[in-house]
């Protein structure tokens, strides 16, 4: 039944052109963008030699993650509530939890697949390197999506309308954005903030990727600080989620 369920959620996501843009090729189209500014593709010692574009694929990277997290999913979650269809399906032998579990494989997987898309354009159109550290970088970039999905869990469980999941997503996405390094990569601020942005879930995950990327293992304390996250929110989304 929880396979039949996914590949609903499947079909059902594939029609959403929306979605699928803006999680699977706008994070791309931003960094070709990007790439194509003569220079960002230049060598600056603010960055530690590295080119602007090489910091801003983690930065794609975790784009992905987080619109498919923050705003994709938790509209659609709230959607089903607000049209009862949480409500009704609690009463046929498939859970709503069933349902909720499809659609974190649904939108974590284009997110997996867009952070790919990424990387790929990144060495093919740009000569960004891949990661040094593939296996470190692979667990930052899993925790990355976890923490994402439970960030967007919580949005949904305090949601009880798309609106509202739409001005709660929209009001987290910037400031998670900026700690990701969209609006100044974090290998370029200053130490004190960057030790802030640190303790944030998507700083965290910023600064892991970019160990990795250098060929080094990610920092216990970035991986950690993404651990706590990832069980505090998928607390608070346990405890105050609403099937209706």
């Amino acid at each position: 039944m929880s396979t039949a369920v996914l590949r609903t959620e499947v079909r059902l996501f594939r029609r959403e052109p929306g979605s699928l843009f803006w999680i699977t090729a706008f994070p791309t189209l931003l960094l070709v963008i990007l790439g194509s500014i003569p220079s960002f593709r230049r060598h600056s010692a603010d960055l530690g030699g590295l080119r602007t574009i090489d910091a801003y694929v983690p930065v794609a990277v975790l784009l992905g993650l987080i619109v498919g997290g923050l705003q994709s999913m938790p509209q659609t979650l709230t959607g089903y509530r607000e049209r009862g269809i949480l409500r009704r399906t609690a009463a046929t032998p498939v859970r709503p939890s069933t349902l909720l579990r499809a659609q974190m494989l649904v939108h974590g997987a284009a997110s997996l697949a867009s952070a790919l898309l990424v990387l790929a354009v990144g060495r093919l159109g740009f000569d960004v390197r891949l990661p040094k550290q593939p296996v470190g970088y692979a667990l930052a970039l899993l925790l990355a999506a976890a923490v994402a999905l439970a960030l967007g869990s919580v949005v949904s469980a305090l949601s009880r309308t798309t609106k509202i999941a739409g001005a709660i997503g929209s009001a987290v996405f910037f400031p998670s954005m900026f700690c990701a390094g969209l609006w100044l990569p974090v290998q370029a601020m200053p130490d004190v903030v960057a030790r802030i942005v640190g303790c944030t879930p998507f700083g965290a995950a910023a600064q892991a990727l970019n160990q990795a990327a250098a060929g080094h293992w990610p920092g216990w304390s970035h991986l950690g600080v993404l651990a706590i996250w990832i069980l505090l929110l998928t607390g608070a989304a346990a405890r105050w989620f609403r099937w209706e």
